[in-house]
């Protein structure tokens, strides 16, 4: 097994990187815009500075027709708000899928693709499904969501016309300890945090563990099928501040304005999927999650809720070294 990571310098990546590591079956190769967050034995790692010029994009392909990958995970996929700008976040995602298609070209190693996906590319329009499963037809109304539903339907098509099974992931927002999210920057706000008036309708969360955890099922699994995978239950976006200690404000139309600009003075840019998902909801029925990947989530919407507000400060000690004379 030869396994391509694109995005393993991100958390999501890292943490798939991490379980993979121990097994001597498994080659990996990874490539990102910043390096892997915990030490990795065994994988190779380049770090690509910036995705979107031609001469990295060139090298990219170089490197992973090099390698002759036999699974590509595709976690190049960026948030807007996480750690790139909106901008930078859609081009990037755009220049690492284009790598991927560029070099499947030219190999024919490659017996899976495992690529991320989000609940974002439902949409959230008048009339939508609530809680939609995967034969509701992807309608995104964000930017966000439409990035999601480009890179999916570009690894879709690489499949099919090289015979790939192509796994998507369609997570829920995934939240965890220390991940840069602007959905938990935003909810751990000091004092007071705007949400939705009325209604305030309920989202569901997805662990970081469970994500990592699904995508390695997926990498066992080969199938060839987009999947929700979604913490169980649901909050509100006023029940996870108060579970946080702070006080909701509920907000409406150019209400929204003043709260993003507040939001990013305080260092929390708050993306237009964040703001969707506090007013329209964001909920997904993961059900099929356990027949396509034998896999059910660990951790309910309200423990990762309860876990964001109490992750532990980074504490430092001093390290005594004996003197070994």
């Amino acid at each position: 097994m030869r396994t391509l990571i694109l995005g393993m310098g991100g958390h999501l990546g890292t943490a798939v990187a991490k379980r993979l590591d121990p097994d001597p079956r498994v080659e990996m190769l990874g490539l990102d815009i910043e390096p892997p967050r915990r030490l990795l034995h065994r994988a190779e790692f380049h770090l690509v500075v910036d995705p979107t010029s031609a001469r990295a994009a060139r090298e990219m392909v170089q490197r992973i027709v090099e390698f002759a990958p036999t699974e590509v995970v595709h976690f190049g996929v960026y948030e807007p708000h996480a750690r790139a700008n909106p901008h930078a976040a859609h081009a990037r995602s755009l220049a690492f899928t284009k790598a991927v298609c560029d070099a499947v070209a030219q190999l024919d190693t490659i017996r899976h693709v495992v690529v991320r996906s989000g609940i974002e590319v439902y949409g959230r329009r008048r009339g939508a499904a609530l809680s939609p499963d995967e034969h509701v037809a992807p309608a995104p109304t964000t930017g966000y969501g439409r990035t999601l539903l480009v890179v999916e339907e570009s690894m879709e098509a690489l499949g099919r016309a090289h015979r790939i099974p192509v796994t998507r992931l369609r997570f829920a927002p995934v939240a965890g300890p220390h991940i840069p999210s602007p959905l938990t920057r935003y909810l751990r706000l000091p004092f007071f945090v705007p949400v939705g008036a009325l209604p305030d309708p309920p989202f569901s969360l997805l662990h970081i563990d469970d994500a990592a955890d699904a995508t390695v099922a997926a990498l066992a699994r080969r199938a060839d099928v987009a999947v929700n995978v979604v913490g169980a239950g649901a909050v509100t976006a006023a029940q996870a501040v108060r579970i946080g200690g702070r006080i909701p404000v509920p907000t409406i139309g150019p209400g929204w304005l003043l709260a993003r600009l507040a939001a990013g003075a305080l260092g929390s840019p708050l993306p237009e999927h964040v703001i969707e998902l506090f007013t329209r909801g964001r909920t997904a029925d993961g059900a099929h999650a356990r027949d396509v990947l034998g896999f059910v989530p660990a951790h309910t919407t309200l423990e990762i809720v309860r876990d964001m507000y109490h992750w532990p400060s980074v504490t430092f000690h001093d390290i005594a070294i004996a003197d070994a004379a």
